[in-house]
């Protein structure tokens, strides 16, 4: 049986990874040097190789035979592929949770709803990115819950994982903008109307087309960054 403190060990070192992953810290393609990591995350190898391990099941790092570790490459095809994906899945997740939601899921979509408009107290632009991203996760977190159904919402987790750091470029590009948080902010109203109302067409063409938006914005930056 596993100690639970080296338990411990691995589950912050891929959380604290994963993040720098995210954030850019290591760039796409970058040799993971595990002397620099056991340097900077303050641990042994056994940790970092078990969160290693967890990001290659994830797309987030590359094993590469006999010669340690990359993070992963990004592409805009893969972009444009990852996202495809989750809007015709989350479409299908939509129409599900009309169908099976109740009252109570109704609830906590309004309440995650309001949580996420009131995103105004925060003590600088790191804290408003990540408070805002938790409060829209756990806002379509919400809706998706509805659906019931334990498979789709762990594939609908899996290719979240893999979006993660096309997603965080989108953020840096509209959670420091208060004319786009206002026209997410009308976005997500239009939803949760649409949700309420029961109607199914609509809601998963919205839930669709709201998932694809930040496509052309994440391309637009990535083919910036490579000039």
């Amino acid at each position: 049986m596993e100690h639970p403190a080296r338990h411990n060990l691995g589950v912050s070192a891929y959380a604290r990874l994963k993040r720098d992953i995210i954030r850019g810290v290591y760039p796409a393609g970058e040799k993971l040097l595990m002397s620099r990591l056991k340097e900077r995350y303050d641990l042994g190898t056994g940790p970092l190789r078990e969160a290693l391990s967890q990001l290659v099941a994830e797309h987030l790092v590359v094993a590469v035979s006999q010669r340690g570790y990359r993070v992963a490459p990004m592409s805009v095809s893969e972009l444009e592929d990852i996202y495809d994906a989750r809007a015709h899945l989350e479409g299908l997740i939509v129409e599900l949770a009309i169908a099976r939601g109740d009252v109570a899921w109704e609830a906590d979509i309004l309440a995650k709803a309001h949580t996420l408009a009131k995103v105004m107290d925060v003590s600088g632009p790191e804290e408003m990115l990540d408070v805002w991203d938790r409060r829209h996760q756990a806002f379509h977190g919400a809706i998706a819950a509805g659906c019931g159904s334990r498979h789709l919402l762990q594939v609908r987790e899996s290719l979240l994982d893999q979006v993660e750091r096309y997603r965080h470029l989108w953020l840096c590009e509209t959670v420091f903008s208060s004319e786009a948080l206002e026209h997410k902010r009308q976005e997500h109203a239009a939803l949760v109307e649409a949700l309420l109302a029961r109607d199914a067409p609509r809601a998963s063409l919205m839930i669709r087309e709201h998932l694809m938006t930040p496509v052309s914005i994440i391309r637009e930056v990535m083919l910036r960054r490579d000039k």
